[in-house]
């Protein structure tokens, strides 16, 4: 039962993710200031493999196949996001940088359902 819960948790993370990275035009601007060859693209298939590797976690299929490219992804997001903190800022902005998920507060705040 618990692991069930953990599948729709982990599942609802990279789904909402990916949601954001279509609703929100600043993610094309974030890619291109990393660095990321041709950001649009990278977002798209970026998106894309978390919307489909998060419903496959959901449905508990293909658990094993579904957890390589999002395992890439997350560390492609750290060694991207993180590590340069770490590096120029140090430990404790780091940990305190780590701890904030800027990008989905304004998804999980501001959601209302749809009104006519």
């Amino acid at each position: 039962m618990l692991d069930r819960w953990v599948r729709y948790a982990i599942g609802y993370v990279f789904i909402t993710s990916s949601i954001m990275k279509f609703l929100i035009s600043d993610f094309k601007m974030m890619f291109a200031n990393y660095g990321i060859p041709f950001p649009a693209t990278t977002l798209f298939i970026v998106a894309i493999l978390e919307i489909g590797c998060g419903a496959l976690i959901i449905a508990n299929m293909h658990i094993k196949k579904a957890t390589v490219p999002l395992i890439i992804i997350m560390i492609g997001a750290l060694y991207l996001t993180k590590v340069p903190i770490l590096l120029k800022q140090g430990m404790l902005q780091f940990a305190f940088d780590s701890f904030r998920h800027d990008h989905a507060h304004p998804l999980i705040i501001n959601w209302r359902p749809f009104t006519t």
